[in-house]
């Protein structure tokens, strides 16, 4: 299959590019294959690219001192990869991104996007759509952690990603919705129990 085919889809409900603009946009990006536990951004990097993931999934977290690590967010196939932070900063990544399954990315260099958002503008309006997109993410998720009970949390991560069980390992569910593993446990059998 076509490797910007699943890119295509996704940029087709945001904008409309014609043929030869598609053809530069995809020309644009680079093919980058990460193996389970290979590392699209370290902590303290400064992150310089942004990346589509055509196949696997990746986690973002923070390694803490402790030795923990608090997973931030997930990516699957279709989603976008970055630190917005780091990258439009042009500061070191305070967090890491890591592959959890064999993973294909289409990844864009910083400078290369910007030469899109010059060449064709409807790159540009992409880029803003996505970033309101990215926001409008973290506001959801800050709110859900105040206002949502673990189980609320549990069972709109489900909605969203039916099929998180079979790719996630169940401590980053856990971590990623600020519960302990024995609660997420005890959750998913009081809901599959009902």
């Amino acid at each position: 299959m076509d490797k910007t085919l699943i890119l295509k889809r996704n940029i087709d409900s945001i904008v409309s590019l014609t043929d030869e603009e598609l053809i530069v946009f995809s020309d644009s990006f680079e093919v980058k294959t990460l193996n389970k536990n290979e590392f699209f951004l370290e902590e303290g990097q400064i992150c310089n690219s942004i990346g589509f993931v055509n196949y696997g999934v990746l986690i973002y977290f923070k390694s803490m001192d402790d030795g923990n690590e608090v997973t931030t967010d997930f990516a699957f196939e279709g989603d976008w990869v970055t630190n917005n932070l780091s990258r439009l900063n042009n500061t070191p990544a305070l967090i890491n991104i890591k592959a959890i399954e064999n993973s294909e990315l289409l990844v864009l260099k910083q400078p290369v996007l910007e030469d899109l958002y010059v060449k064709i503008p409807k790159i540009e309006r992409l880029g803003r759509i996505l970033m309101e997109q990215s926001y409008l993410k973290i506001v959801q998720l800050s709110i859900d952690l105040q206002v949502l009970s673990a189980t609320e949390r549990y069972e709109r991560l489900l909605m969203r990603h039916p099929d998180i069980f079979q790719k996630v390992q169940l401590y980053h569910i856990a971590n990623y919705l600020g519960i302990a593993p024995k609660s997420l446990s005890r959750i998913r059998k009081e809901i599959f129990d009902k």
